[in-house]
């Protein structure tokens, strides 16, 4: 990674005209599907697909540039082709693909049975919380997560009678869970590096917090586990389920997610082929290929928000959140007692991850750019490096969590069918992580002295 400081002389100015493009997505994306909602239109959030929303925001962002057009289409480019969103979008395809053939092999059919033979009817939601929370933790990423889990607890919910969006909710919850507190996650890992502190202890400082909202979502899904229908389970099919457990055996062990994940599509295969009379090398492949289709929308999506994020971070839109932060902060502090400017600082950390994560729609990114600013209002207020680390990654975690265009809730919302907002919408853990960092802010707690560099 290079070093930040050698690019302080090209650092943009900051601009609150570039944050423009963002409002106008955000407009048409929810602005129509709630207008089109309040006129009783059915699948209103279906009507105006959101990469055709995201395509005047990105004229914009274009125009905006005070670069030439061929280097503002350029710079637009590049952040399309950054490496964090061809990672998403590959992980989409392998995702879609590996669905689509265990589905048609009839390996979520199989592993459906499975759960619904292993978990009581009043645990299905809690289970599913613990599995996604558990396999997030060890694999330390969210998108790899919902790839595994989402079409099983998919299949549950259906075979059961469960609210859909419900479920979709609980896979992010537990997702988001083991994203935010995994010692192998991107955002651990760039968190604890901008803010000079060890792995553990910011993990100490982060499960008080995170823990407390893991055991009320918990509780909420236990009692929202109340299905429609008990079907009645058969026999398990072990060769069936055989891909699952092999994907979720090798996510715990730490393996990487693209190699998990295509490991899955050829188990699932190879079981289709020699296991299904009819199943032959062409549907095999014509299943793969369907998969990758079914990802298209938000594969499109990804792309053109990751180039309207570059854009928006080289005509200073970035550079202006943490910039008003810092100055919001720094007159408060003047004014008040240090256990106030403490609070402020805190809140001007959560503040400044939150918005920089609104605009990139990617956790770690939103860390690595406010983790400069948010060292200095640390060190200047008396934030401990641990604190300041497990807020960035708690409050990244929150905003990535809600995002209606964020990875999370896109690949969720293209597994079961539904409205990325209805995804979100049912993400209570990280509505209850927000509450409980936001008390632990707030919470009176000792004094503690500045930071040492």
């Amino acid at each position: 990674m290079s070093n930040t400081t050698q690019h302080n002389s090209s650092e943009p100015t900051p601009s609150a005209l570039a944050l423009l493009p963002l409002g106008i997505f955000l407009a048409l994306f929810i602005g129509v599907g709630t207008y089109l909602t309040l006129q009783g239109v059915d699948f209103a959030f279906y009507q105006l697909p959101a990469p055709v929303a995201a395509l005047p925001a990105v004229m914009v962002a274009i125009l905006l540039s005070k670069e030439k057009l061929n280097k503002a289409i350029e710079q637009f480019l590049r952040g399309v082709g950054h490496s964090d969103i061809i990672a998403m979008c590959m992980i989409y395809l392998l995702a879609g693909a590996f669905a689509s053939v265990a589905k048609a092999t009839g390996g979520v059919d199989a592993t459906v049975n499975l759960g619904l033979s292993m978990l009581p009817a009043s645990m299905i939601l809690p289970g599913i919380f613990v599995i996604s929370a558990f396999i997030a933790t060890a694999m330390g990423t969210s998108m790899g997560t919902i790839a595994a889990v989402a079409p099983v607890a998919l299949g549950i919910a259906q075979t059961a009678g469960m609210d859909v969006a419900l479920t979709a909710g609980v896979v992010l919850s537990g997702a988001m869970f083991g994203d935010n507190l995994s010692i192998i996650s991107d955002t651990t890992i760039a968190s604890t590096r901008s803010q000079g502190c060890q792995m553990k202890d910011k993990f100490r400082e982060n499960i008080r917090i995170a823990l407390p909202a893991a055991i009320a979502a918990i509780l909420l899904f236990m009692f929202s586990s109340t299905p429609t229908e008990v079907p009645a389970s058969s026999d398990v099919e072990w060769l069936k389920v055989l891909p699952y457990i092999t994907i979720l055996v090798l996510a715990v062990s730490g393996l990487n997610v693209f190699v998990v994940l295509s490991i899955g599509i050829l188990l699932a295969g190879g079981i289709g082929l020699f296991g299904t009379p009819d199943y032959s090398l062409s549907t095999y492949g014509q299943d793969i290929y369907a998969g990758f289709g079914n990802m298209q929308e938000i594969f499109l999506l990804s792309m053109l928000i990751g180039g309207m994020g570059e854009l928006m971070r080289r005509q200073g839109g970035l550079a202006y959140l943490t910039q008003l932060i810092s100055k919001v902060i720094r007159v408060f502090s003047k004014q008040h007692s240090q256990a106030q400017n403490l609070r402020a600082s805190e809140m001007g950390i959560a503040g400044l991850v939150g918005l920089t994560n609104c605009c990139t729609a990617n956790n770690t990114v939103a860390i690595i750019v406010s983790g400069g600013v948010a060292r200095e209002l640390a060190e200047e207020n008396g934030v401990t490096p641990r604190r300041s680390a497990s807020l960035l990654d708690i409050f990244s975690c929150v905003v990535q969590g809600v995002l209606p265009y964020g990875a999370q809730a896109l690949l969720l919302g293209s597994v079961f069918g539904l409205s990325p907002l209805e995804v979100v919408s049912h993400s209570y853990y990280c509505f209850f992580l927000a509450f409980a960092a936001i008390t632990a802010i707030f919470l009176k707690h000792p004094t503690r002295k500045p930071a040492i560099a």
